[in-house]
């Protein structure tokens, strides 16, 4: 299977992601565009910071891409996960998914999306207009680094 994954603080462009797992031998092509949204909750938020243990990431999405072929039939997967300043409307995960048919790359797509959620060391911080939040560290309130140790 090829895989292709990047952690990057640049904007994240889903044509290019796309052409990583275009191929003449794939009839299904999926993508998912992880978008920040303007409300969280009933609270306006502002724009996100992420922080990431960059090579930790980089190999665990490289796991999470091997499960997936395992499970699946696909061929390509790319993903890119931006990292640093995020404003309202920008990206902040593009997947893309091949497979020879449609069934397996939306299967697949769902499964990666939800395990870089789950289990990638990259971490989330909401700005909102009276504060901020950590999200997804147990107690939301607590810097990454503070749960996982000063690694990060």
């Amino acid at each position: 299977m090829n895989h292709y994954v990047v952690i990057t603080n640049r904007a994240l462009e889903v044509g290019s992601v796309i052409s990583r797992v275009k191929a003449r031998y794939n009839g299904g092509l999926v993508t998912f565009m992880g978008i920040t949204r303007d409300e969280t909750d009933g609270r306006s938020v502002r724009f996100l910071e992420y922080e990431a243990y960059d090579s930790m990431a980089e190999k665990v999405i490289r796991q999470i891409l091997e499960e997936s072929h395992e499970l699946w039939n696909i061929t390509d997967a790319a993903v890119e996960h931006r990292i640093g300043h995020v404003d309202i409307g920008e990206l902040s995960l593009v997947v893309a998914v091949a497979a020879p048919h449609r069934k397996e790359a939306f299967a697949a797509c769902g499964f990666i999306v939800d395990r870089i959620k789950e289990i990638v060391p990259i971490w989330k911080k909401e700005y909102f207009v009276d504060g901020s939040v950590w999200v997804g560290c147990g107690n939301e309130q607590v810097h990454p680094t503070a749960v996982h140790g000063s690694e990060v």
